[in-house]
């Protein structure tokens, strides 16, 4: 337990030192929800068989810079979610044991009704994230991905093709329960298992109190 209190407190440390929270007046950071995050993330996850219980540090895109729209959809849940009117975030990663396997979970409480505005914003990204392409022989294209009973709202999406010349393959889920936006990234080689990422997106939602 201590170990996985040091993970997640210096991941809310980079991120704070990194301007997460900032932004101008109408964003802070809420130490109270910092708090409640971080207990949140500490708890043993309901993940689906053969992932470790232990989180790691925050997701990373693997496939460098791209599209802006992307970019945007990808990167609440390595711990940078839209900065206005955020008061706290957090974001670990956990391994499965599937071949390049890997679930990620990021979790962004907002003021008011800012959660709901950042989710539109969201899913208007993924509807003009196309496709993730690089001159590394990284080629994956997008296609929607459906998603229910994934708290208030929800929008999902599916990576597949070619990372770095390599079978390669990524769900990912954004979800609103309330004020807070939770993130979740499922990854594979060759494949994802649906399965498994709902039952990874519902893990992620039972950190959220959902």
């Amino acid at each position: 337990m201590r170990r996985r209190q040091v993970v997640i407190a210096c991941a809310l440390l980079a991120c704070t030192l990194a301007g997460c929270g900032g932004g101008g007046a109408e964003s802070f950071i809420d130490p109270k929800a910092v708090a409640q995050l971080r207990e949140a993330l500490s708890k043993e996850p309901r993940l689906p068989d053969g992932f470790t219980a232990r989180p790691d540090q925050a997701w990373r895109m693997p496939f460098g810079p791209t599209d802006r729209n992307c970019r945007a959809l990808f990167e609440p849940v390595g711990g940078r979610a839209p900065r206005h009117a955020l008061t706290a975030q957090a974001a670990v990663s956990y391994q499965g044991d599937g071949l390049g396997e890997q679930a990620g979970v990021g979790l962004a409480k907002y003021a008011g009704e800012e959660a709901e505005e950042h989710l539109d914003a969201l899913a208007r990204a993924r509807e003009s994230c196309r496709a993730v392409r690089t001159s590394s022989g990284t080629d994956l294209r997008l296609s929607e991905l459906q998603v229910e009973d994934a708290g208030d709202e929800a929008v999902g999406a599916r990576l597949q093709g070619r990372l770095h010349g390599y079978p390669y393959a990524l769900d990912v889920v954004v979800s609103r329960v309330g004020d807070t936006i939770v993130s979740v990234v499922h990854t594979g080689m060759n494949d994802v298992d649906s399965a498994r990422t709902r039952k990874v997106v519902a893990a992620a939602l039972a950190m959220a109190g959902a």
